[in-house]
């Protein structure tokens, strides 16, 4: 029984004393793809976790969306590169006709080749080829066996290498040349895919503050925390040529004007995550010269997205509580990402953050909890 008691008695004070803060964000559902990403803001990093682990996306219905996050932009870049080929020599030798071609205008560094595409004004064949490379025309290597033909509307007269070769010189064998093919034209081909992903960079002209004191202009940025920052740059239209001093480094920094040429580097480089303090100090050192006037800040960080599927809701919320116990919810939509990051993603806007600002701590009259728990001990008493 005493136990009981006990624990009502925590609960009411537990009860009375916490305070659950929930910030949101509205997101309307617009576009047509099937996913949907939200770029979070400054605003949204300086008040949840850290690590955004506390962060939800729900539907109009109130239902939690499985979510990933994604940090960065995958984009692939093709390239091809054509080198005309010459025939040296054609010959038939035991029932098989030969053709040999060189690479026309070796460049200076080594070529790979991916492919090799013949054209040709013959039609109605189908053959089988052998395919050999050389690097001196003496001696050869098989590359591969392989076919082309041109039936009717349906053509194949490129051959495409099981791995890429560094050969110069090619050689064609053809079983038979019943149809007397000869080649209008060969290419040997190079084509290219290279994958690169870029990080999500976004810029925002934070709150700060100037104060000139004992030779030194101190900037306060203000809004910084939980941000991954790539750079800072100050905007000033002074003439220059300053120290500037930061708690991650110095560099010095100037805007000059010569000759109609100017001279300009007021950027700091950071690449670094601003922890729990939301303010962070930039000193320059102006000797015994005037300040230097702060026309502005500009302010670059890494920005994730909130990649997840908008079907069948015409808007979403986005919440996070800023609450450091909560570990970041698990969904299957992380294992196939890679996949869902090849289709056409509409990008939504975040509007209306609202901050579940904490109040003063009221004051409650914990004599009247004292009789609450008498009476709830006297009525299980008299249980």
């Amino acid at each position: 029984m005493i136990k009981r008691v006990c624990g009502i008695t925590f609960f009411l004070i537990f009860f009375i004393n916490s305070t659950v803060f929930a910030h949101t964000a509205m997101v309307d559902n617009t576009g047509s793809n099937k996913y949907k990403s939200v770029r979070l803001t400054p605003e949204i990093y300086n008040n949840a976790n850290s690590d955004l682990s506390d962060i939800l996306i729900k539907n109009q219905d109130g239902d939690n969306i499985p979510y990933f996050i994604n940090t960065s932009n995958p984009t692939s870049y093709h390239n091809t590169v054509n080198y005309p080929m010459s025939l040296i020599n054609s010959y038939s030798k035991d029932d098989a006709f030969y053709f040999d071609y060189k690479v026309v205008n070796l460049p200076d560094k080594d070529i790979i080749s991916t492919s090799i595409e013949l054209a040709t004004g013959k039609t109605n064949f189908a053959k089988s080829i052998e395919v050999f490379g050389s690097y001196d025309n003496l001696q050869w290597e098989k590359i591969q066996d392989d076919s082309i033909y041109s039936v009717d509307s349906k053509k194949k007269l490129t051959i495409n290498f099981n791995k890429p070769q560094k050969f110069t010189y090619f050689r064609f064998k053809l079983a038979n040349n019943l149809e007397k093919i000869a080649f209008d034209e060969v290419k040997l081909i190079y084509n290219v895919s290279t994958y690169e992903e870029s990080d999500f960079i976004e810029d925002f002209t934070p709150k700060y503050q100037v104060e000139n004191k004992d030779n030194i202009t101190y900037i306060r940025l203000k809004g910084l925390k939980n941000l991954k920052l790539t750079d800072i740059t100050v905007l000033s239209g002074s003439m220059f040529k300053r120290m500037m001093r930061t708690p991650f480094g110095d560099k010095e920094i100037y805007n000059l004007s010569f000759n109609g040429i100017s001279y300009v580097d007021t950027t700091i480089p950071l690449n670094r995550r601003i922890p729990s303090d939301d303010t962070l100090e930039l000193r320059i050192e102006n000797n015994d010269d005037k300040p230097i006037s702060i026309n502005g800040i500009s302010v670059k960080y890494h920005a994730d997205e909130i990649v997840f599927s908008g079907e069948g809701s015409n808007s979403f919320k986005l919440c996070f509580a800023k609450d450091d116990s909560k570990k970041a919810p698990i969904y299957d939509i992380t294992s196939y990402k890679q996949e869902i990051l090849k289709e056409k993603i509409d990008r939504l806007a975040i509007k209306n953050i609202e901050l579940d600002v904490p109040q003063e701590t009221k004051q409650y009259d914990y004599k009247i909890i004292f009789n609450i728990v008498i009476a709830i001990t006297t009525i299980l008493l008299g249980e």
